[in-house]
């Protein structure tokens, strides 16, 4: 595999520190900044929807940029956003050096995407997709304990004056590293809409959305359900999110393999199809310590392959729009992260903390369908292998 993923898989991964530090650091932020911690929550939201939004139409306002000296940029944004953020003298400064470090964020992952199967033959895209979302999820099992540690023993600022750093120098390495990459024909906005319009594609980014909507419906609520169906408490608790971490790690790299391995397209039917048995299966998990440990790690394993598949199928199926739809569909992933989170939420309240796998269970089951769905409307269209 080509050395220059790996670095791309860096950037990928000091992006998904920054967009997860802050729930890790809630009450230090609360009480430093003297703001309620509802208040210093809606910093993550904030993110999250910056992030969503400007994905796609950040990468159209700058599709006649050079891409390689556009990550560049990007990433230098990135530094000044969490040098804001770190040197943020009140809550609302730091709220707007947040949207600043989202917004880069957003162009940040895309591009780490995009530009790792740029650098590798078509049938090592997916597992060069695969590497960098492996740096996203390590980022959750490595990176966001780090930066608690960090803000615990200097301050909460700290990190984000690392991640500054750090951001400069993976900047300068891409530099001397990556090659220029061809401009692009010029993309508007109205070219995004487009690629909605075209069912094989719209139904491979409801893949995304619907199966992240359905893990979310548990994954948001993680902890209390695990506490109430397995008294698993405390320190336990949180050896328990490193081992989940772990597994997470290799999912991104999994999906990528077996897109590879497999195929584009039948990857994108299995993944959903495993995910929705094994998540209608983890109720029965809780009985054994052992099945659930093993259980619940296939699933945080199959949350992850998910991405480098989708993105795999749609660079495969529409390349002259490659880019274009790798930033919808991470748009699509962050719409799924709400609304699971959302679903979760009414299901508790009108139902119970227990039966949020069997209700993710059934909305990954349309995602399976959506999948299917696509594979048939490509078919159909003539001229098309």
């Amino acid at each position: 595999m080509n050395p220059r993923i790996y670095l791309l898989a860096l950037a990928a991964f000091v992006a998904g520190i920054d967009e997860n530090l802050v729930g890790g650091i809630l009450p230090l932020l609360s009480r430093e900044l003297g703001v309620t911690l509802s208040a210093a929550g809606q910093l993550t939201a904030v993110f999250s929807l910056t992030f969503a939004l400007c994905a796609a139409p950040l990468l159209s306002l700058t599709s006649r940029i050079e891409r390689r000296s556009l990550l560049i940029a990007a990433l230098l944004t990135f530094a000044v956003g969490n040098l804001g953020s770190g040197l943020a003298v009140n809550y609302w400064m730091l709220l707007v050096c947040r949207i600043i470090s989202a917004a880069s964020c957003a162009l940040v992952v895309v591009l780490a995407s995009t530009l790792s199967a740029s650098l590798v033959d078509a049938r090592l895209r997916g597992r060069a997709i695969g590497i960098v979302f492996m740096g996203i999820s390590g980022s959750l099992v490595l990176g966001i304990p780090l930066g608690i540690a960090v803000s615990e023993s200097l301050s909460w600022r700290a990190p984000f004056l690392l991640l500054a750093l750090l951001a400069v120098v993976i900047a300068a390495l891409l530099r001397l590293s990556l090659p220029t990459f061809a401009s692009r024909p010029p993309t508007s906005l109205r070219d995004y809409c487009r690629q909605l319009v075209i069912p094989r594609l719209l139904l491979a980014q409801l893949v995304s959305v619907l199966l992240l909507t359905g893990h979310f419906v548990l994954f948001a609520y993680l902890a209390p359900y695990v506490q109430q169906t397995m008294g698993i408490h405390g320190v336990s608790l949180s050896y328990l999110y490193v081992f989940f971490g772990i597994a997470a790690i290799s999912g991104g790299f999994c999906g990528g393999w077996l897109s590879d391995r497999l195929g584009f397209k039948r990857a994108l039917v299995l993944i959903p199809a495993l995910f929705t048995l094994v998540m209608a299966l983890l109720p029965w998990a809780i009985g054994s310590l052992a099945s659930f440990l093993a259980l619940y790690a296939l699933w945080m394993a199959l949350s992850w392959t998910i991405s480098p598949v989708v993105q795999n199928y749609l660079l495969h199926t529409a390349p002259e729009s490659g880019e274009a739809n790798v930033g919808i569909n991470t748009s699509a992933m962050h719409l799924g992260v709400a609304l699971g989170a959302a679903l979760g939420g009414v299901v508790i309240a009108k139902g119970s903390l227990e039966i949020t796998p069997l209700v993710g269970a059934l909305v990954t089951a349309l995602a399976l369908a959506a999948a299917c769905l696509s594979l048939m409307a490509r078919t159909r269209e003539p001229g098309r292998a």
